[in-house]
């Protein structure tokens, strides 16, 4: 497949000096807003998750106009939500030798290194501002004993740095950030917009002034100004069908923003979570994941003999494999998620699935049982262990648990400089819609971190850095002609999807892409496949446009003209993530390509030839988008062959 390069290099405005100066360097010599201006300043705020819900809040706090627009009834129900296990600072109260170096390393090696060095130090350097915002939230962290607050170990790391709030983290989080909002709301300075999806972005001369979106109760399409728009919208997971993500996540808004000039980077990186409960059937519309943190007590195992059935309270230890304390003695079972999503996937390949699928392996917490007491495993997991046995039926204190990987999170989303903002001046990307600081896999815990480090600490400075350089009190209104042309070209695409009447439904298309995308773009990839995927989603997208059937009117509340509009961007996003995948003639974190990978299985980097990031810009429905390449430079961290053995 042809792929078209342009030699533009991508400025990544990373600030001269050593590694530990950058951040504060930044911050002593960036141009600032005035307390007066700030009130003649409107920010428009997409997503109300940790990294939406923490900018509105601080922003707002600071004096500026915010209005946050929330694709839920309510901000509380934002997909951040779901996140379970905890989040990582270097405040190293165990004392078990940690520092911001350690997780800057950890963040860098576990994202096999395809990261940019300067914004994975900031991130570790104010991950421990987070954990004060929190507890001075009130956001309940585990204690322990003497009363300091409690850390776990998740996976790719050697110490104990995971805070968290049983299995309820990103909830407790998010209340956070969401109390901090309704003060703002109520003090008037955050205009809340709930029920509102944004369907494209408004530019006018070369710069984002606002936004387009729809009313999801009333169909009614709005406009709105601003000075500036930050994109907290989420992952795309959901591209694959099945997913742990909530049914409304979408790439709908990022994919509107690349369609006006956003540089959408390395979309082929999607992260396979490890622990999840597996696939049960065809009816199924989403996946439940179980947190990685269960992973600090639970022992991964298949049996050793492949036509062993037998329950596995009847399988002796000497006929079990514990597979990962096998292959990696120093991590064991706390292997980065990559490692252990493909080491799960080779168990059940060679036929030593368990289950009635064969598309498992067991999570066993006797051990923990006996050596802690079940009163100790169940103040840690309770809410867990409930979860898993009200979806399964089967009692985790008794038997084991049946896990299995399955997509969860996407490193790769709108490129951004060190700023945060993307190629369209004003346009801002926090959180799991930028490419992020998680290189080619993510470590746990690091997404809240990422999501609160944007929120509270990053973009009070870069917004203001921006927005001090750009003239105020322009005669630009909602009734400017690009206003007016984007909310045509949005009722357009609206009265198209529903005027086509077709024989399939929006869900059986849904589910044909994302049976190519994980049979072809998921745990393991290769060439044929990848041209495989490539041709079949251009012909289902082509089938789409002609056969899909979209019941009802737009000018109501209509899910299912929600979810064409949002499959039809998925349909164009896949492509792109298998053309991705495609070029990337390496294997690294996430993105395991067969054709590369080292005589035990492992992933097989070409650090000569693919150190870079890669930034796609569109061209057009139906041209071959370009290639433009950030060389990453590793001038602090030296790339070496990853390994937790």
């Amino acid at each position: 497949m042809q792929v078209v390069e342009t030699p533009v290099k991508l400025d990544s405005q990373v600030p001269a000096g050593r590694l530990q100066d950058k951040w504060d360097t930044y911050k002593d010599y960036v141009k600032l807003v005035s307390p007066a201006n700030k009130r003649k300043r409107t920010i428009l705020v997409v997503g109300t998750g940790l990294a939406g819900g923490s900018a509105a809040a601080t922003l707002a706090g600071l004096g500026y106009n915010v209005k946050s627009f929330c694709i839920q009834d309510s901000a509380r129900r934002a997909h951040s939500i779901a996140a379970q296990g905890g989040i990582n600072a270097a405040k190293n109260y165990p004392n078990d030798g940690d520092t911001i170096w350690r997780l800057f390393y950890d963040t860098i090696k576990g994202g096999d290194y395809r990261s940019r060095e300067a914004n994975v130090y900031r991130l570790a350097q104010v991950s421990n501002n987070i954990i004060d915002q929190a507890v001075a939230q009130g956001v309940p962290f585990a204690r322990e004993y003497g009363g300091l607050l409690d850390n776990r170990s998740f996976g790719g790391a050697q110490v104990s740095r995971t805070f968290y709030a049983r299995g309820q983290t990103g909830q407790q989080l998010l209340l956070g950030a969401y109390q901090a909002m309704s003060q703002q709301i109520e003090e008037g300075n955050i205009e809340m917009k709930a029920r509102r999806e944004m369907l494209d972005l408004v530019v006018i001369d070369g710069r984002a002034r606002g936004i387009i979106t729809r009313n999801l109760v009333t169909g009614v399409i709005e406009r709105h100004l601003g000075d500036a728009v930050l994109l907290c919208t989420g992952g795309y997971g959901n591209v694959y069908y099945l997913s742990t993500n909530a049914k409304n996540s979408n790439v709908t808004a990022a994919w509107r923003c690349f369609k006006r000039g956003a540089y959408f980077a390395n979309p082929c990186y999607t992260q396979i979570h490890p622990t999840c409960i597996p696939v049960s059937g065809e009816y199924q519309s989403k996946l439940t994941l179980m947190s990685e943190s269960l992973r600090n007590d639970g022992r991964v195992w298949v049996p050793n003999d492949s036509n062993d059935t037998r329950p596995p309270s009847q399988i002796p230890e000497n006929e079990r494999d514990y597979y990962l304390e096998r292959r990696y003695p120093s991590f064991g079972n706390l292997v980065p998620r990559d490692v252990a999503s493909r080491a799960a996937k080779k168990e059940c390949d060679d036929g030593r699935g368990v289950g009635e699928t064969k598309l498992a392996v067991y999570l066993d917490f006797a051990d923990a049982i006996k050596r802690l007491g079940k009163q100790a495993v169940e103040d840690r997991y309770g809410n867990l262990f409930e979860m898993y046995e009200r979806i399964t039926g089967e009692n985790p204190y008794k038997v084991p648990m049946r896990i299995f990987p399955a997509v969860h999170y996407t490193m790769g989303g709108l490129w951004v400089d060190y700023e945060l903002q993307s190629t369209i001046p004003g346009l801002f990307v926090l959180g799991e819609a930028n490419f992020s600081d998680h290189g080619a896999n993510r470590l746990g815990a690091s997404a809240l971190m990422q999501g609160l480090a944007d929120g509270y600490f990053v973009i009070p400075y870069t917004l203001g850095g921006f927005l001090a350089g750009v003239p105020m009190n322009d005669d630009v209104t909602t009734d400017h002609e690009a206003f007016a042309a984007t909310e045509q070209e949005a009722l357009e695409r609206i009265n198209r999807l529903l005027s086509i009447k077709g024989d399939k439904t929006v869900t059986e298309f849904h589910r044909e892409l994302g049976q190519i995308m994980w049979d072809h773009v998921g745990m393991a990839r290769n060439r044929k496949g990848l041209e495989e995927a490539c041709k079949s989603i251009a012909a289902l997208r082509e089938e789409y446009w002609q056969n899909v059937r979209v019941p009802g009117v737009n000018e109501t509340f209509n899910k299912n003209l929600e979810f064409a509009a949002r499959v039809a961007d998925f349909l164009e996003l896949g492509e792109l993530m298998a053309r991705d995948a495609l070029h990337r003639e390496e294997s690294s974190g996430g993105h395991f390509r067969e054709e590369y990978q080292t005589p035990e299985g492992e992933a097989l980097r070409n650090d000569e030839d693919f150190a870079y990031v890669a930034a796609w810009e569109y061209t057009g429905d139906h041209a071959n988008p370009t290639l433009h390449k950030e060389e990453l430079e590793f001038e602090y961290v030296k790339p070496t062959t990853r390994s937790y053995k």
